[in-house]
């Protein structure tokens, strides 16, 4: 950015001057009443139509919303923000187009011992140029200076959000010795670029994998561009399940894999055989099901038994946009100075918890990512049915997770089976297999996942392994690093790592010690 001072200004203006979320407004109403003033009633939409007016004419762009919110992340006075994406607000002639003039990348932040108790440490945002048109990921990575990076870890964000949303993980995560933390906004989402999603397999399962591969390609090249042999892969929501696909279409590149509150676990009669949306269809049906102003609208449950149960009572609202096929975005962008008043409907109750300033920036960011021309998140309606159940439900394939032939290229995110085990039949080579990645699984104590998702996917990679040491070598069974866990985060949502950040913090960087752990028994059993 031109300067971080600026951008801050600009944030602070546009962002209005009254907090708009439920909790800060009642404080506020009740200050006007003890005073003898008249107190403006927020409803279900706090922000009011003048504010929100306000804010839509300001049109803040989503490199200014995220340098706002970066700007709370401990001892990082002055955030760097490139603004090769998203200097502009949406509109028909910009909607995060990449400008590749000179003078728009952001010079990375050094922040001394002196300052930062924890440094010294470099923070960096970048835009990583991927092969086609118009496929750039947006970056944020903070690395320790004068030691030897060793790990790398490597954070995805859920439906409809962007890397902002992990602004209090940035600093704590980057504590450890020889780590490097790094935070994607997926493609077609947050301030990477927005390219045209389109679906060409013909096929309902081909069009689920197509989808799947269109973010865990862009993953995988990501990877090769930054020389990353192996990380540790953290996802949430939407964010994990493409961490799994990731484990499964690229194995042998995963130290961990961190699953925060994922979709797609369990399986729904109804969603795998749902009808698949036309490509017109397509275009509207995303739903924000992660981003849901109510933790229990459409609560995941496993459903183990054969007969389908009966229709889950999905709220009206919910069902009426489904049955419409308009999504929380479309309406977003479709409502013009309604829109901001749209969000607050939201960040009033998702933020509720945070200091107002820190809360404010939320919505803004929010706000002005979720008014972006569509891309990925066209894809969901390929990936999930009604009620946010997966088409290709994940319980069927989690147990293929550390378990992959290394030796043959996967063309589609699916675990390897029989006939995988059988492709080199009369072969005198021991084919290489995986053998094994640690997993662990996070939900809240009021997620509306539902955390009986997590022990099922549990229980069978836990059967996975023990198939797989029943004919495993000497050298396997020395190699054996499978191993799963599935824990809860106190006083959490669905936001797991927003919500319980401080023990959701703690829990991650205990995973984080225990791959150095690893490597070193590893390293030894060689």
């Amino acid at each position: 950015m031109a300067s971080a001072d600026s951008a801050d200004a600009q944030a602070r203006e546009g962002g209005g001057g009254k907090p708009m979320l439920a909790r800060h407004r009642a404080k506020q109403e009740a200050e006007a009443e003890a005073q003898g003033q008249p107190a403006a009633k927020s409803g279900y939409f706090p922000l009011s139509y003048k504010e929100g007016l306000s804010q839509w004419w300001a049109g803040i762009s989503p490199a200014v919303t995220e340098h706002r919110v970066l700007s709370f992340v401990p001892y990082l006075r002055q955030p760097p923000t490139h603004t090769r994406t998203g200097e502009k607000p949406a509109s028909n002639n910009f909607s995060m187009s990449v400008d590749k003039s000179g003078g728009k990348e952001a010079q990375p932040v050094t922040t001394d011992s002196d300052a930062d108790p924890y440094g010294p440490r470099m923070w960096h945002s970048d835009l990583v140029p991927l092969s086609g048109k118009n496929r750039f990921l947006n970056e944020f990575s903070v690395e320790r200076l004068n030691e030897e990076t060793q790990n790398s870890l490597v954070m995805l964000h859920g439906y409809g959000a962007g890397l902002g949303f992990f602004y209090k993980q940035f600093e704590p995560l980057s504590r450890l010795p020889h780590w490097k933390l790094y935070a994607l906004d997926m493609p077609g989402m947050g301030r990477s670029s927005r390219p045209p999603f389109n679906i060409k397999a013909k096929d309902r399962e081909g069009k689920v994998r197509e989808a799947e591969s269109w973010f865990v390609d862009a993953l995988e090249e990501w990877r090769i561009k930054k020389k990353i042999d192996k990380m540790t892969l953290m996802g949430h929501s939407l964010g994990g399940y493409m961490a799994v696909c990731y484990a499964l279409k690229y194995p042998g590149h995963l130290n961990k894999l961190i699953l925060a509150s994922p979709v797609g676990i369990p399986e729904d009669p109804y969603a795998v055989n749902e009808a698949m949306p036309t490509e017109a269809e397509a275009g509207n049906l995303a739903n924000e099901f992660a981003e849901s102003s109510s933790e229990d609208v459409g609560r995941q449950t496993s459903t183990d038994n054969k007969a389908p149960p009966p229709r889950r009572p999905y709220s009206k609202w919910l069902t009426t946009l489904w049955d419409a096929n308009i999504s929380p975005f479309s309406l977003v962008r479709l409502a013009g100075p309604l829109g901001p008043r749209l969000v607050s409907g939201w960040t009033s109750r998702r933020f509720s918890h945070l200091p107002a300033d820190e809360a404010q920036a939320l919505h803004d960011y929010s706000y002005s990512l979720f008014r972006q021309r569509g891309s990925g998140e066209y894809a969901l309606a390929y990936i999930l049915a009604p009620g946010a159940f997966a088409r290709s439900p994940l319980i069927r394939r989690v147990q293929g997770v550390g378990r992959q032939y290394l030796d043959a290229g996967h063309s589609v995110p699916e675990p390897d089976g029989a006939a995988a085990a059988a492709g080199k039949a009369g072969a005198a080579v021991q084919r290489v297999r995986e053998t094994g990645v640690p997993v662990v699984f996070y939900y809240g104590d009021h997620d509306w996942m539902d955390v009986k998702g997590g022990h099922n996917a549990a229980q069978k990679m836990a059967d996975e392994k023990r198939k797989a040491l029943v004919n495993a070598t000497a050298e396997e069974k020395r190699m054996e690093n499978g191993d799963v866990k599935v824990r809860t985060v106190r006083k959490a949502g669905h936001h797991v790592y927003l919500d319980g950040a401080d023990e959701f913090n703690g829990m991650v960087a205990e995973e984080m010690k225990d791959v150095e752990a690893r490597q070193k028994r590893l390293k030894g059993a060689r």
